[in-house]
């Protein structure tokens, strides 16, 4: 008795865990959409960026950039970049000018100096580990849409 009990519950453990978590797709026209509203908010300041889904340990987001962002660094969090469409150049390593602590673990400051520069182009992925500073340049005329990946790595 006590055997078909475990396998009974080992049995509805494996299937409310293979029913538990739904995948989540984003389409080009989902991603369309979504860059449609952030090149709207983007008007004055030349950035948006959304938020797409939660998880435990990691969130997606899609960004529209127009302009350069600030230099920052993610103590505790590594970002993955897919590049959807457009063009920038992304610094990383150096340091961070002006730094100062926005949010616990979350530096922000002017730009990063002193670091490697990389061109982004549609297709490519970058991960980049917690506790490395970056920034995204873009130039004049130049836009950039990504999907991003954040990754609890450290706690």
């Amino acid at each position: 008795m006590a055997r078909v009990l475990a396998s009974l519950f080992l049995a509805g453990c494996f299937c409310s865990a293979a029913v538990a978590a739904p995948i989540d797709r984003y389409g080009a026209a989902d991603l369309a959409k979504t860059e449609a509203g952030l090149k709207a908010k983007a008007a004055t300041t030349g950035s948006a960026s959304e938020t797409l889904a939660e998880y435990g340990s990691h969130r997606t987001m899609l960004s529209y950039r127009a302009a350069d962002g600030g230099a920052e660094v993610h103590s505790h969090i590594a970002d993955i970049f897919y590049v959807v469409h457009g063009k920038a150049r992304l610094v990383t390593e150096g340091t961070v000018e002006n730094g100062h602590e926005d949010t616990p673990g979350e530096i922000r400051g002017s730009a990063v100096t002193g670091g490697k520069t990389v061109p982004l182009a549609p297709g490519d992925v970058v991960h980049i580990p917690a506790g490395v500073p970056h920034q995204i340049l873009v130039s004049k005329g130049d836009e950039i849409v990504y999907f991003i990946v954040k990754v609890t790595e450290k706690e």
